[in-house]
């Protein structure tokens, strides 16, 4: 099967919705389900790794406060998409999701620091060097007690991967290397399983480790 380019002409070419990959009510509606049965309030700080163009942060924005929701992504066509076909300008002036647009994920350009987190489905596309950076940088931004919740393609022993980190190549991990990965960017592992996702990737919570 074809990998599709991981550039802006593919993104016009395949629509935003599936440029992040389709099922956009199931999953969208499914994040915002879950973060709230593990605690999420309105007047919590999230940050949405990989926010693309708002599958999830379309109910997100909506639920949180003002200026509480985070968004970093690497395609700003993406983000573009979102705010203009999904999110709508007047929902986008009444609550002021705040982006940032960044391949390195570059936490500290956001002016507040989150205190709840999801990344859906961005492992499942990173190579571990990218996953560990991830993890470090938010580490250092995220407020204290964060809880970051991230999916990923759980698999009983380790597999051959992709060499580099790409959005429309698949990553498939072991638990114990997930949890390696944590480790390494100051991160406890605490894996949590079934979420009802339809692909039925796995979900895992993560705790900074206290340094």
């Amino acid at each position: 099967m074809a990998v599709w380019d991981d550039d802006a002409d593919s993104i016009h070419d395949h629509g935003h919705r599936d440029s992040v990959g389709g099922l956009w009510d199931d999953i969208g509606r499914l994040q915002l389900d879950f973060l709230t049965q593990q605690g999420l309030r309105p007047n919590d700080v999230l940050v949405d790794v990989a926010c693309g163009s708002l599958r999830g942060g379309v109910h997100l924005i909506r639920y949180l406060e003002p200026r509480h929701y985070l968004g970093i992504d690497k395609k700003i066509e993406l983000v573009i998409y979102g705010v203009s076909a999904e999110l709508g300008v007047d929902t986008y002036r009444e609550k002021r999701p705040r982006f940032v647009i960044s391949s390195q994920f570059e936490f500290d350009r956001f002016d507040q620091r989150p205190n709840f987190g999801i990344g859906q489905s961005i492992f499942t596309h990173l190579a571990p060097d990218d996953i560990i950076l991830c993890l470090r940088k938010l580490r250092m931004h995220a407020a204290a007690g964060c809880r970051f919740f991230a999916s990923f393609r759980d698999v009983p022993s380790p597999r051959e991967n992709p060499a580099r980190s790409h959005a429309h190549e698949v990553f498939d991990y072991t638990r114990d290397q997930m949890a390696t990965f944590a480790a390494e960017g100051g991160w406890i592992f605490d894996y949590i399983g079934d979420w009802k996702h339809p692909r039925h990737l796995k979900i895992a919570e993560f705790r900074p480790r206290i340094i």
